[in-house]
């Protein structure tokens, strides 16, 4: 698969008829949302976790020296928290690109982690997902090696660490855990 996955994605059909469509983000989109959404929810996926192991050649890297973002990765057992967020179908357009550097739109059941009584407490939406099938995966690596390229790394939307550190604060604002991230957190901070 390319690079780009803009047309690959814009091929997915699914939700065009839909007037809203939940998209549950794991990686920036907890922390960085710059599109217009209905309604923003604490939520998690099963059966999935949160790796470092997506290459980044547009945002946190470059493509001669690639930033390392999150994907997920299967696990049985896992389940993944982020945030999820109502949007109108129209979205896709502007979010496809910000994706488009291996990441596909997959549709996922999804949890929603807030008490709200008059909300429903499950929803079908959609998770941008980047495979080991994708130009850009880098796939596993040691911890120290991963923190060492991410200390290293910088893009058009700035260092590769700020990502990781935002990501952290985040997850820890929300009350998430996620060893792999803040241990990542952990070796970058000792880098710097």
């Amino acid at each position: 698969m390319s690079l780009d996955t803009t047309a690959a994605n814009r091929l997915m059909t699914h939700f065009d008829d839909h007037d809203s469509v939940w998209l549950f983000g794991y990686g920036s989109l907890i922390w960085k949302a710059d599109f217009d959404y209905l309604e923003r929810r604490p939520a998690s996926i099963r059966g999935w976790t949160r790796r470092f192991w997506q290459g980044s050649h547009d945002h946190r890297g470059t493509p001669d020296a690639p930033g390392r973002v999150v994907t997920l990765v299967p696990e049985d057992g896992a389940i993944c928290h982020g945030m999820a967020y109502r949007i109108p179908p129209s979205v896709f357009g502007p979010l496809d690109i910000r994706e488009k550097n291996g990441y596909l739109r997959v549709i996922t059941p999804m949890a929603f982690e807030d008490a709200a009584t008059d909300a429903p407490a499950q929803a079908e939406g959609v998770v941008y997902l980047a495979g080991e099938d994708n130009a850009a995966y880098l796939g596993p690596a040691a911890e120290v090696e991963i923190a060492r390229q991410i200390a290293a790394s910088h893009g058009p939307s700035g260092p590769n660490r700020d990502y990781l550190l935002n990501l952290a604060a985040a997850l820890r604002e929300l009350g998430f855990d996620d060893a792999h991230v803040f241990e990542l957190e952990r070796a970058v901070l000792e880098i710097a």
